[in-house]
């Protein structure tokens, strides 16, 4: 007889009200919970097509290495980034929302860059990843993503890189809406068959 595996709620011997407590008392907690719940539904929603015939993910441990899940979907593996809205930057017009995700690695690394330099940044790379999903969550508590091509993503304009290192360096924060706009798409497969058709070609 296979014993039922204890909830965190039990094995701590806590309530869901102290629960909720704790994380509304700690803003970092939260976005550090959100974040990973996000993860577990971004894994269901991608599980819940057929064509999807495998999911993994890197250690969270190797820096060397961004992405948050592979899919293989059609058998061709796609590297997912997944992101967040920062809180305090969202705002409502009529019936859309409005956000800024925070695009950027967790630390600060050193990295060569085609142009042959080397910067210390915690930008991601052009190309580190295949698809940034942000979820929505914070716009109404319901969990959407809206996902971009990496190709298709803003690149910095910080002044201390110079004009080619930007152009291999993402934006750290990306504008994100809800119904979304371009270059963000709610259908993520539809992306994910346009860059099978760009690898084959």
């Amino acid at each position: 007889m296979t014993l039922q595996k204890r909830t965190v709620l039990e094995r701590w011997d806590i309530s869901p009200e102290e629960l909720t407590e704790v994380i509304e008392e700690k803003p970092s907690l939260r976005g550090i919970l959100l974040g990973y719940v996000a993860e577990v539904k971004l894994r269901g929603l991608f599980m819940s097509k057929n064509e999807i015939t495998r999911i993994t993910k890197h250690d969270d441990h190797d820096r060397r290495k961004k992405g948050d899940l592979i899919v293989t979907y059609k058998g061709h593996d796609f590297v997912i980034e997944c992101k967040s809205l920062q809180t305090n930057s969202i705002s409502k017009e009529g019936d859309r929302y409005w956000g800024k995700a925070q695009c950027d690695a967790s630390d600060r690394r050193t990295i060569p860059l085609p142009d042959g330099s080397t910067v210390s940044t915690t930008n991601l790379l052009a190309g580190e990843f295949d698809v940034l999903a942000v979820n929505l969550f914070a716009f109404e508590e319901k969990w959407r993503f809206v996902f971009a091509k990496n190709g298709d993503l803003p690149r910095s304009r910080f002044r201390s890189y110079t004009p080619d290192q930007r152009q291999y360096l993402l934006a750290t924060l990306v504008n994100v809406c809800w119904p979304p706009e371009p270059p963000f798409w709610a259908n993520p497969f539809s992306l994910l068959d346009e860059m099978i058709q760009e690898r084959i070609e």
